[in-house]
């Protein structure tokens, strides 16, 4: 696991786990407001070849209008991203951390924190709900 996101390993194909990824989110409050194909991408724009590879844009609207509300500069670190891809015949799904996210911010408000904490933990337990594997 790294520093900025949680990191699991699903013993799904990547279609399914995409959808199993977008259902643990729902349960946790978050909607997918953007899906981003960049494996689909690349090989239009660029011809290159990599393997499957999403990008889920997650929000849960009522952490982020308390985040907005708290300070509106942290839009630029929305929506929390979650990725889906494929690697060395593995599926790997990995959640953004939200409070990391805030060390990057300048001038991060402290009453930031417990609504970032709480995105964590929210993400986490989509995550953790598909699998004991990490």
């Amino acid at each position: 696991m790294s520093e900025i996101a949680h990191t699991i390993e699903v013993d799904l194909d990547h279609a399914a786990a995409v959808e199993a990824v977008i259902t643990a989110l729902a349960e946790q409050g978050f909607g997918v407001l953007t899906t981003i194909d960049v494996q689909a991408t690349l090989q239009a724009k660029l011809g290159e070849r990599i393997d499957a590879y999403i990008i889920l844009g997650a929000c849960n609207p009522a952490l982020a209008h308390a985040a907005l509300s708290a300070n509106p500069e942290v839009g630029l670190l929305l929506p929390c991203n979650v990725t889906v891809r494929r690697a060395e015949g593995r599926t790997i799904v990995q959640a953004v951390d939200p409070g990391a996210l805030l060390g990057v911010a300048a001038g991060a408000d402290a009453e930031l924190g417990p609504t970032a904490s709480d995105a964590g933990t929210r993400l986490r337990a989509a995550l953790d709900s598909l699998t004991t594997t990490r």
